[in-house]
């Protein structure tokens, strides 16, 4: 028996060894391309000596096509428990090393376990995601395990926060699983995103296209919006994980983390009469006024470059994390456009899953006007920020910098679409429409 014990317990130990360094030619290389490995990655995002890992010999099922030779533990996903800054979260990290990071079954079902647990321990669950997608060996049996994974994604949604750091290539299941976060994170030069590849594209289209030009970090931080951040290299990208879990509660049943500052509640702001000028039809730098309000000038704004008409974002107000939605005079005048709406209902919505009151500077001329945006939708789109500040039942706060025009001003949570406290500035416009368009429309047969 105790021989018995003692081949198992150098077994399990070789396989471990296997499990922490299944393939260093392929993690040299990956360190080459100024990529960390995937153990690497869970030991940057944790506080130091918390990670505990499950599921480590976990192998791939598939036998065939080659695969029986392949049965690698840990099934190229990484999955545990640890803290960050001393909260518990659930996270996984994929491992390109082994087998391209691409999901089996077994690598799935790791997955669709670790945010499910998150769910019902009410804390975070981090995806550091890197997979080349299905691994297409394994047939049905794989697409129904990745069918688990985007099952507890959107049953997880509102419960706890789900953040996605895209770490390198993601195909198919690697971006629809992202998609159903809250949070996506993307890496400068290394992390792409896309539901079919330039090679498919090639065959189907005939269109000639590289990775970065589909999914890179400019296509999704500056035209789809579907990354919230970029980051230069993985360090920083774990980094701000760490930083945005500092906003964020555990779960919807927790109160958001407070943080000690100096700055006074109380404290008068009188440089923002030199920041926002009295011409309506000036600009001015909404973030100088942003970062003049929250706590010691610390703003972390989400999808900077998308829809930048409008500001969304993350600050503190007396130690507590505060979402805060501002029309941008900069771009587009801060009007409201398809892209805009979306941006802000999505945010405003989160922040009322999780008990973040939200403020909101308003300076809006209007909806954009044109053929085009009536073609992508602006009415339906526009209606969803109506809707999710209707619904919102956190605190909400509105503050009229200098104007309000027509319906957008509703849209930016006025008193009657639920703001608990509305402040208006001196000399502020609020009317149906800005004073150019009234005569036009009252007066036009005397013009």
């Amino acid at each position: 028996m105790a021989k018995s014990r003692e081949e198992l317990q150098k077994k399990l130990a070789a396989l471990e060894r296997k499990a922490l360094d299944p393939d260093p030619k392929a993690a040299a290389k990956q360190r080459a391309e100024g990529k960390l490995t995937a153990r690497e990655r869970i030991d940057k995002l944790l506080d130091p000596g918390s990670f505990v890992e499950e599921f480590m010999l976990a192998e791939t099922q598939c036998a065939e096509f080659g695969m029986a030779e392949k049965k690698l533990p840990s099934d190229g996903v990484v999955a545990g428990f640890g803290k960050v800054e001393g909260r518990p979260v659930y996270v996984y990290s994929q491992d390109r090393s082994v087998l391209a990071g691409s999901v089996g079954s077994a690598h799935a079902e790791k997955i669709a376990y670790v945010i499910q647990t998150a769910r019902k321990l009410g804390v975070p669950v981090i995806g550091l995601n890197d997979s080349a997608g299905a691994r297409i060996q394994e047939g049905l049996s794989v697409t129904a395990a990745i069918g688990k994974i985007f099952f507890e994604n959107s049953i997880a949604s509102g419960c706890v926060p789900q953040i996605s750091a895209i770490m390198g290539p993601c195909i198919g299941v690697g971006s629809y699983s992202p998609a159903l976060t809250d949070f996506i994170l993307m890496v400068q030069n290394t992390s792409q995103m896309f539901i079919t590849g330039p090679a498919v594209i090639k065959e189907v289209l005939g269109e000639t296209v590289t990775m970065e030009e589909l999914g890179g970090t400019k296509i999704h931080s500056e035209v789809s919006g579907v990354a919230d951040l970029v980051a230069k290299n993985d360090a920083e990208c774990l980094a701000t994980i760490r930083r945005l879990l500092g906003f964020l509660p555990s779960s919807f049943e927790s109160p958001p983390p407070r943080k000690n500052t100096t700055d006074d509640p109380a404290r008068s702001l009188d440089k923002l009469e030199k920041i926002v000028p009295g011409d309506v039809r000036q600009a001015y730098n909404i973030l100088q006024v942003i970062k003049a309000i929250v706590d010691d000038g610390e703003f972390l704004e989400l999808k900077a470059k998308f829809a930048r008409n409008l500001v969304i974002g993350f600050g503190r107000l007396d130690g507590y994390p505060v979402g805060f939605v501002a029309n941008q005079p900069m771009f587009l005048a801060g009007s409201l456009d398809v892209d805009a709406s979306d941006k802000a209902a999505r945010f405003i919505r989160f922040c009322d899953a999780f008990n973040i009151p939200v403020v909101t500077l308003m300076d809006v001329p209007g909806f954009f006007p044109g053929k085009q945006q009536e073609e992508k939708g602006i009415i339906r789109h526009g209606a969803k920020m109506l809707y999710a500040y209707a619904e919102a039942t956190v605190p909400k706060i509105t503050v009229v910098l200098r104007k309000g025009y027509g319906g957008a001003k509703q849209a930016m949570c006025t008193r009657e679409m639920g703001a608990d406290q509305l402040l208006v500035w001196p000399g502020v416009e609020l009317a149906v429409m800005g004073g150019g368009g009234a005569v036009n429309v009252l007066y036009r047969r005397d013009i």
